[in-house]
């Protein structure tokens, strides 16, 4: 069996799968699953030239899943722990409304590293000590994270503009830094553009140890703290209110985000650090209400993004990680805004279709119903005997300003559930209520007229243009709001009880059939 063969077998069982309904988090697998057969394709390995076969591309594919080499095991541990770590802290960052903070520390950082190597040279050592490289980078993240929460807290400047500021001018500092370092003679200065650029496959097992460590002490800050993140992202007025120190815990949060942005220069660099910290937490957002869900999906979409990122550089040399690292969290991000079962598009795109389709047939139950109010219904014919008798399809029409080809939807989907009848008669095509459809039409008119002498009586709108503005509102009425209605114009004598069957009269001459609605 050749590479494309086994891909489209792969893709197939993948998808026969999907039938079944799936957890986030084994949506995500299989979404890796897809992404790694789909990179395993001929056409993919025919665009980065190698010549390799396609059952020797899925073997080497099937050695760097089982992380059966070294280096491999190393570069994917260390990016799958720090995507994870980034997804968590990223979390609460975004919420915050602070998700650019993190694009701000990652430029603000370049002049740091490039003073200690200016320091480092200075006292005779070669300059590319590791812990002061970072060391550098922290202390220039951590300057520049308090240069912003002072210029936010002290003038009238906004954050978007203060983290512009700070972005721009450190970023413009550190090129000049850099230029001196390039400038200096010095051989060594050479592998300053690591940190740039990011070079996860030179990656060592003593930084995935430091990575490592480092996120599993993040994430345990954010455990221990995560009710005080809640309520500082969510409302950080009522925060202050029960004595938690904001201004403290702003500074802590922030000081987490320097932590992960430093242990990530190695992995992707400074550019594109911002990415792990932004995308995992967006996509996130898609596929839970709950913030603890948030935080988890976030942490996955983190790790796997880095997985799938290096597993194809280890197969795929000419493709940088930290660059593949961030185009599968791109399109981990593009997946979950279609498919996310919170927000993502598709589920929004089927909600607004059937409130549309339950709001046409709720005009189409109500305009029946006042057809029959006005008499304007036909009486029902010996066919039809035992029957309330049809209203002219033409007066509907007239009565909703509706067109030619409506309420053709929403007429036949009435009609299938059983609550709308259709006869054709020479002078046209009546539409009858039955029995469910009557007492479905009566429920709508109900609330329609509460709604209305609500807005008549509380809101001091005119009848003459309270139609209109109740019918803006009444599709998405709850049974506790439409009781509490009832209850309150009852009392007040505005609407007959519930109990007694009877509708509440329309407060305004129901529309004529002749003119438009």
């Amino acid at each position: 069996m050749n590479g494309r063969a086994a891909g489209v077998r792969g893709l197939a069982l993948l998808a026969a799968g999907y039938r079944i309904p799936l957890q986030p988090g084994r949506l995500l697998q299989r979404v890796a699953l897809i992404a790694i057969l789909l990179m395993a394709l001929p056409t993919a390995h025919a665009q980065t030239g190698l010549g390799a076969s396609g059952e020797s591309l899925l073997s080497r594919y099937a050695d760097v899943l089982l992380l059966r080499d070294y280096n491999t095991r190393v570069v994917v541990t260390g990016v799958s722990l720090l995507g994870a770590a980034c997804g968590v802290v990223g979390t609460f960052t975004l919420l915050r409304k602070r998700a650019l903070l993190a694009d701000a520390l990652s430029h603000a950082m370049l002049p740091g590293i490039g003073i200690a190597f200016l320091v480092m040279a200075g006292m005779g050592g070669s300059g590319k000590w590791l812990p002061g490289l970072l060391a550098g980078a922290a202390s220039s993240g951590v300057v520049s994270v308090l240069v912003i929460l002072g210029i936010v807290r002290s003038t009238r400047i906004r954050e978007d503009a203060a983290l512009g500021i700070v972005l721009s001018v450190f970023f413009g500092f550190g090129a000049a830094v850099l230029g001196v370092v390039q400038r200096s003679g010095s051989g060594s200065a050479a592998g300053l553009n690591a940190f740039i650029y990011g070079k996860t496959a030179a990656m060592l097992w003593s930084d995935a140890v430091l990575i490592g460590v480092t996120a599993v002490l993040v994430t345990a800050v954010c455990v221990a703290m995560f009710r005080d993140f809640q309520m500082l992202c969510f409302d950080s007025g009522y925060a202050r209110t029960l004595g938690r120190p904001t201004a403290l815990l702003d500074v802590l949060l922030m000081g987490l985000v320097v932590t992960v942005t430093v242990v990530g220069l190695q992995a992707v660099g400074l550019i594109l650090v911002i990415a792990l910290l932004v995308i995992p937490a967006a996509a996130a957002r898609f596929w839970s209400e709950r913030l603890p869900v948030i935080v988890t999906a976030a942490a996955a979409i983190g790790a796997t993004s880095g997985f799938i990122g290096a597993a194809v550089s280890a197969v795929h040399p000419r493709l940088p990680a930290g660059a593949l690292i961030v185009l599968v969290g791109g399109a981990m991000f593009g997946i979950s805004m279609l498919l996310g079962p919170a927000r993502g598009v598709l589920r929004a795109a089927v909600r607004h279709w059937g409130l549309a389709r339950r709001v046409a047939r709720q005009h189409l139950l109500r305009a029946v119903h006042e057809l029959h109010e006005q008499g304007s219904a036909v009486p029902s014919t010996p066919r039809s005997a035992g029957g309330s008798g049809g209203a002219p399809l033409a007066a509907l029409r007239r009565l909703r300003s509706w067109g030619a080809g409506q309420p053709g939807r929403a007429l036949h989907a009435a009609q299938r559930e059983g609550l709308l009848e259709l006869q054709r008669e020479p002078r046209g095509v009546l539409v009858r209520l039955t029995p469910a459809g009557r007492a479905a039409a009566e429920r709508i008119v109900r609330n329609h007229r509460l709604w209305e002498l609500y807005l008549i009586s509380h809101a001091d709108i005119a009848p003459s243009h309270v139609d209109r503005d109740a019918d803006m509102v009444e599709h998405v009425l709850d049974p506790g709001m439409i009781a509490e209605l009832e209850a309150r114009l009852t009392a007040e004598g505005a609407a007959p009880p519930a109990e007694s069957g009877a509708l509440p009269p329309s407060p305004h001459p129901l529309p004529a059939t002749g003119g438009p609605r």
